[in-house]
Parts: structure tokens; sequence; C-alpha cells
């Protein structure tokens, strides 16, 4: 049995290295160096296009718990990075072009592993896993929308996501506009002088430039205007828009705010907020300073935020389950960014995912379901969690991993028990596929 791979970034590398090391013959697939996209231009496979940076090392640090798991299930990610590996700290980085080129040595030497480089315009017939990344080109991204209804977004348009936990509750109350239904947002009151400093803070802080690739896109996509140049349109614009207080009492003052942030529940669990309106083209740092100012996050913790980029992927949780694989053909896996995992790591890991349970499936056996606690069984069940309705893409962070039985209030203690919980799960879960 032949499995096609499309695309050698690093969920496909991870994909494809998972398929050989089980036995089952890899087609893979990649138009480099025939074709570049907008944002590659290394001739190698696992393109490090942004930072060399694949993040934290320590295990108390989402980042680093992920890639723990990854190397405990064999990423060649990891394995790779740390041959490759470059002073960075407490992070792990590496030397690009030594990391791509290593990968690509591994993936080509594989018994089990053939190369093609040539562009795939349509989805193949039969076992294939797609990962085409951010920028998947035009005719194959048709294909893909044709296959997923339609479900594919070509631009990245999210607000930031806090922690539940973090919020300052003495400040923040629920209600719904008007009482309307359920209670279902958390709102961020703001009387006239807190919302005039904020207001000033936004229109003046530092915005992440755009690539040249993204600026056209950027300019038409009026239906998700970024938070800031809403606000550069009049002072009160956004108190007509996102941040409108009507229907809405402070229990506090027994009165109307003057403006209100509103925060929406982002998961099942809700552990997980997202900031109503506030997507935004804001540099990270910029995005804590001044969205800290708003009542209620003054030491609200970020687990992911906002952005405004040219991206595609799908809309996983009307579309793929838990292991990757479309829920209307289980012939077809998708990995990597398109499918909502955000991050180097992320993706190679969702690679590993699919890859595992592909092979998993082609060899007879039950395909496997991680367990919550870790945080690839959390990525996993975020990406295919269809109470997600407006989805957006998420890299790992502790916010997504259910909470403990016990209540640690010592941040690094708490994350480096929960690391602890997870992985102590996934050495129960290997265990057990070794009987």
């Amino acid at each position: 049995m032949k499995v096609k791979v499309i695309g050698a970034g690093l969920a496909g590398c991870e994909a494809a290295w998972q398929l050989a090391n089980n036995d089952i013959e890899v087609e893979l697939y990649e138009m480099k160096p025939v074709k570049f996209s907008p944002a590659h231009s290394y001739k190698g496979f696992a393109e490090l296009v942004c930072s060399n940076s694949l993040k934290a090392a320590r295990i108390d640090s989402a980042a680093g718990m992920l890639k723990e798991e990854m190397r405990r299930l064999g990423s060649l990610t990891i394995e790779c990075a740390e041959e490759t590996a470059v002073s960075a700290g407490g992070a792990l980085a590496v030397d690009r072009e030594k990391f791509s080129d290593l990968v690509t040595e591994r993936i080509k030497k594989h018994q089990n592993i053939k190369i093609f480089t040539e562009e795939i315009t349509k989805i193949p017939d039969k076992y294939v896993i797609i990962a085409t990344g951010p920028l998947t080109s035009g005719e194959f991204a048709k294909s893909i929308a044709e296959k997923c209804g339609n479900y594919l977004s070509f631009f990245d348009a999210a607000a930031p996501i806090v922690t539940y936990e973090s919020l300052d509750k003495e400040l923040v109350f629920y209600a719904s506009r008007y009482g309307k239904g359920e209670a279902d947002y958390i709102n961020c009151p703001m009387n006239k002088e807190e919302y005039q400093r904020f207001y000033n803070e936004l229109i003046n802080a530092e915005v992440a430039p755009l690539k040249e690739f993204e600026k056209e896109h950027f300019k038409v996509y009026e239906g998700c205007m970024p938070v800031e140049v809403l606000a550069k349109r009049g002072e009160d614009t956004m108190r007509f828009g996102p941040l409108k207080p009507v229907g809405l009492t402070d229990p506090r003052t027994g009165k109307r705010p003057y403006a209100v942030v509103q925060l929406r529940k982002e998961n099942n669990e809700g552990t997980l907020y997202n900031l109503v309106g506030f997507q935004t083209n804001l540099k990270f740092g910029e995005q804590k300073r001044v969205f800290s100012l708003i009542a209620g996050l003054e030491n609200a913790e970020f687990v992911r935020y906002g952005v405004m980029h040219r991206n595609t992927f799908i809309d996983s949780p009307r579309l793929l389950n838990e292991h990757f694989c479309m829920k209307s053909d289980s012939n077809i896996y998708f990995a990597g960014q398109i499918t909502g995992v955000e991050g180097y790591i992320e993706s190679a890991a969702s690679g590993i995912v699919a890859g595992l349970n592909l092979s998993r499936k082609i060899n007879g056996v039950d395909e496997i379901s991680y367990p919550r606690e870790t945080m690839t069984g959390s990525l996993s069940k975020y990406i295919s969690d269809d109470s997600v309705v407006n989805f957006q893409p998420m890299g790992s962070n502790m916010g997504i991993l259910p909470d403990l039985p016990e209540k640690i209030r010592d941040k690094k203690l708490k994350y480096q028990a929960l690391a602890e919980r997870g992985l102590n799960e996934l050495n129960k879960l290997l265990a057990e596929m070794r009987i």
C-alpha cells in the first residue's frame, strides 16, 4: 500500500517519516525547487521561514512539553533540531540551512520514501496526507476548497485569546446584551477616562509590517478590520462597534459603562476567552501593553496574540476528527498549519499524529486518541472540537489543557505539574501501544 504525502515542510516530513518507519511506502511530493511559494526561498525540506527558534526547551512550558512528547513519539524534527542546535539560552534554536539539509538527507535516504519534485494541483485518489502549509498554491487550494465545501480561509484574522483564570474577577461581569439568552459574555467595563487612555495608546501603537505578497489582500479585507484601523477612524468609532456599551449595566455602579470590551468563550471548558472584535495587526509586545489597559485584563495571560496575515487553513472542527482525518472521506488526512495548528513544532506534531494514525489504519490496528492531558491530545481535540464556532489557528499553550484537580497558585509549579501529568499519560499510552 502506498501513501501520497503532499508537501515536504515540517508536517509533511514528519508524516512521511512515521509512515515509512511503519513499513508504509511513501510518495512525497514537493514543488520546490521547480516552484517556490512567496515566503520560501531555500531548496531543502522543512524550511524555517520566520524565526529559527522552536521556542522554549524547558518542560514546564507549553512548547517544551510538546517537544518532549514529540521526542517520545520518534520525531524527526526534534532529532534533527538537536543535532543542528545553536546557542539560544533556554530555547531550542537551529542553524536553518543545516537543519533543513539534515531533514532532507534523512528523508531522501529512507528506503520507504520516494521523492517527486512537482506541483500537485488536484487531490489524489486513495490514501493521501495534505500538508501544503499556510501558503498552499492556487490550483491545489481550489481543489481543497471544492473537497471541503469551500471551508477554506485565505486570510488569518484572529483576535487575542486570554486565560480565564488570569482575569480580574472583581472588575469584570457576566452578561449578554439587553439580558437576552444566557450570560455568555464576560464584560470589561470602561469609564470615559479609561477608554480615552486606551484609545490613545491603541492608535499610537506599533503595527507589524506586512510581507509584500500580503499587502494587496490586506487592503481588500474590509470584512474583518483591525481594531487599530477602526479606532483611527474616530475616537467614538469603537464605541459604536465592538466596544458599544448599549444594553449592558455594570453591577458595580448600576449604570451603563462608557465602553465595554466583551470576551467570548473559546472552548467548552471555559478556560480560554477571546477578545470580541479585536483582530489586530499590532506587534505582539504592543498587544500585551495596550490590551492590558482594559479593565480586568491588567494581568491577563495571552495564550495567543491577534494576527492578520495571508494564511490558508480549513475549518477543521467541521471537517476533521482528532486523528486529522476527514470526517467525510477516510482516505484523506491533513497535517500542518493548513489544519489550524499554529507554529513550527505544532505543525510537526500534527504530521506525527496524521502519519502514525494513517499507518495504523493501513496496518489494521486502531488509530490513536491522545490523552486530553497531553499537549498533542489537546491540540488534536481543539482542531476537531465542533463547539468552536469561529475557528482560528491555535498554538500550544497551557490554557488548552484540562485543569489540575488541585489548585496550585505558583504558575511555574502549576505548569510543571501539568507537564508531568501529561507526560505520564503519554507514557501509559505508549506502553499500551507496545503490547
